[in-house]
């Protein structure tokens, strides 16, 4: 009865790690949506708003840790369930860092929207929507344990890479052509990178679940 207890007290203490996990993601998602909305809509306020919440990615990150060094003390788990709070520990790590993409992506939007605006955005928006899925995904894959998932996440990092150089290609051409538009053009760059490095973030995350699921480690193995 004793161990029956103990079961299920440690299962309802992994559950947590994983609805804080989905929480956190839940909200970084809100901050790339955020992040490109200030950006497409020209408003500075909701880029204030988007930088001041990387606060509350930073308390997740805090509780979340403390849970899983809580959790790695007090149950020493073994084989599956250490793999899973040890990948825990650095997935969190990987979504704070997606927050703090985020708030960088805001802080050049304060800027560009100080200015004209150097052109409409279609491909900018395509990418964080793209970027956004891969980080939902991979921690949907995380939760459910979906090697399969976890893959397609990988994969999709490609479309997100090809429209990073489709942007650098077309911002090259803007510098050019007029040199005052060069100040612009590299904010709008520094934004398509901090969302090609969330998708390497969310990339990052999903081959962790295909260690967890497969003891397998595959990073710089997939193309």
């Amino acid at each position: 009865m004793e161990r029956e207890h103990f079961s299920r007290q440690f299962d309802a203490e992994l559950n947590e790690i994983r609805e804080k996990l989905l929480e956190m993601g839940g909200k970084v998602e809100l901050m790339i949506a955020n992040a490109l909305l200030a950006l497409v809509e020209r408003n500075t306020e909701l880029a204030i708003q988007t930088i001041a919440f990387d606060h509350e990615i930073n308390r997740l990150e805090m509780e979340i840790d403390e849970k899983c060094l809580e959790v790695l003390a007090r149950r020493q788990p073994a084989a599956r369930d250490l793999r899973f709070i040890t990948l825990a520990l650095k997935i969190v790590t990987d979504l704070e860092r997606i927050g703090d993409q985020c708030a960088n992506i805001a802080k050049r939007v304060k800027e560009l929207n100080l200015e004209p605006a150097l052109k409409p955005y279609i491909d900018l928006p395509r990418m964080a929507q793209a970027a956004s899925t891969m980080v939902k995904e991979a921690l949907d894959a995380f939760v459910r344990g979906d090697e399969n998932l976890a893959i397609k996440v990988c994969q999709d990092d490609q479309v997100v890479d090809d429209l990073n150089e489709q942007i650098q290609r077309e911002l090259l051409t803007f510098m050019m052509s007029d040199p005052s538009a060069i100040t612009r053009a590299m904010r709008i760059n520094y934004i398509s990178k901090c969302l090609e490095r969330i998708a390497d973030h969310a990339t990052n995350v999903a081959e962790m679940v295909i260690f967890m699921v497969k003891g397998k480690d595959i990073r710089h193995t997939i193309a």
